[in-house]
């Protein structure tokens, strides 16, 4: 890549400072010039001086005086060009003419300022010419040419002069304005390429987040349901066995039934981490849309083998088994939904029931179902916890309604809970009949 805008900031520390030259050599290319210059007018000013009678000091020092002029060329181009159309009918600057066109050519003065000063440029070489040539010419009584010669070499000289430098000039402002816009591109797109990158690993961070929490939800909605119910069996289990053997023996085998169950949903859940990791795995030499389309795959695989509404009552028959007293109503008639609202619904539910098992033992407790036209709702409420029932103890962290709620937002559905005027407590949704748009 090539270096950024800062980069040569930070860089132009060694190279900078010299008035308005940006580099050293740039420095030494313009003060080499100016002397070659000086020196050159200081030479032909000794022949100007013979020509129009001043002493030669007086030439020399004009001379000199015009030739250092080129070292401002950077700066003032126009001002260099001026001095040596001022200079050209003594016929000195020939050097200082030259490179001044040149510079004023390449750089970014006005293209109609540029083409008034070449013409002037042009204009007195070929004047200066031909009033010399035309001198040469009639000095020599045995050369007789015709009355083409003169101006036709004039026209020549005066056009070598003056076009290949300011061509040149042209061709390098060109190219270097056109290198300037090729950096300027390049470091636009480095610095968007940059940005890009750094909203890649946000947005890949934000989904690896969101990817914890889901499998955090899952996790707790699967393993929390299915060991409280186990701790409310083994509950019983302790408190019957003396007496009734056959009803232990039955809460034992609930017991048992609610941990396999527990291990079957927790080894499908396993099941689609590990597909998650292959395809991680694959992103290396995968197109990252054919990951994301993979992960996305996967994340409705798991969403297909989840929970439907219908297996509510089967929900709620596990729980009258462990010993609440619970009611289910359904109103409407029941029908399909898509898979994420039937898991979402089944979660709610089995969510609500399991906070009943651990924060209000012995209450009553009411499930409520209503299929709408364009939503379903679900409603769990509980009474005011038994005092007469035991505690089992069941730790919390507090993570239930939060992840209830998350998942109803999700789906861009209602969530409302908290406790009613009786008591107890009450956790109510509705979901759009399609799911989240």
């Amino acid at each position: 890549m090539t270096a950024t805008g800062a980069d040569r900031e930070a860089a132009g520390s060694t190279t900078r400072g010299y008035w308005w030259w940006e580099r050293r050599r740039s420095v030494a290319l313009d003060v080499g010039l100016a002397l070659l210059s000086a020196l050159e007018c200081a030479l032909e000013g000794v022949e100007f001086a013979g020509d129009t009678g001043l002493p030669v000091p007086a030439g020399v020092l004009f001379g000199l005086i015009a030739g250092t002029v080129l070292v401002v060329r950077r700066r003032w181009p126009i001002a260099v060009v001026l001095v040596a159309i001022a200079t050209t009918p003594a016929e000195m600057g020939f050097l200082m003419g030259l490179v001044g066109l040149y510079t004023l050519a390449a750089s970014d003065v006005p293209r109609r300022i540029t083409a008034v000063l070449t013409g002037m440029s042009f204009m007195g070489t070929f004047i200066v010419t031909y009033v010399r040539l035309r001198q040469s010419v009639d000095e020599q009584a045995d050369f007789g040419p015709g009355g083409w010669y003169v101006p036709l070499i004039s026209l020549f000289m005066s056009l070598g002069l003056t076009a290949p430098p300011v061509l040149f000039g042209l061709y390098i402002g060109a190219r270097r304005r056109l290198m300037e816009s090729l950096r300027e591109r390049a470091d636009s797109l480095e610095r968007e390429l940059s940005l890009l990158a750094d909203r890649a690993e946000e947005r890949a961070e934000w989904a690896r987040t969101e990817e914890r929490h889901r499998i955090a939800r899952e996790m707790h909605d699967v393993v929390a349901h299915r060991v409280s119910l186990m701790v409310v069996h083994a509950a019983a289990l302790q408190a019957v066995a003396p007496k009734d053997p056959a009803k232990a023996v039955r809460n034992a085998a609930l017991v048992g039934d609610m941990g396999r169950q527990a291990l079957t949903e927790l080894r499908e859940m396993l099941g689609v981490l590990r597909a998650g990791e292959s395809v991680t795995a694959r992103a290396a030499s995968v197109p990252l849309a054919s990951v994301g389309q993979a992960a996305a795959a996967a994340a409705a695989a798991a969403t297909e083998d989840g929970p439907r509404l219908h297996e509510v009552e089967t929900l709620v028959g596990e729980s009258r088994a462990a010993g609440m007293t619970v009611e289910l109503s359904v109103d409407g008639e029941a029908r399909a939904y898509p898979a994420e609202v039937e898991q979402t619904a089944y979660r709610v539910v089995q969510e609500a029931l399991t906070n009943v098992h651990k924060h209000a033992a012995g209450a009553k407790t009411w499930v409520r179902l209503a299929h709408r036209d364009a939503e379903v709702a679900m409603q769990v409420e509980n009474g005011p916890s038994d005092a007469a029932t035991a505690d089992a103890g069941l730790p919390s962290g507090g993570n239930g309604l939060v992840g209830m709620r998350e998942r109803v937002l999700g789906l861009g559905g209602v969530f409302v809970s908290g406790p009613t005027d009786a008591g107890g407590f009450r956790v109510s949704a509705v979901l759009p009949a399609r799911g989240a748009a």
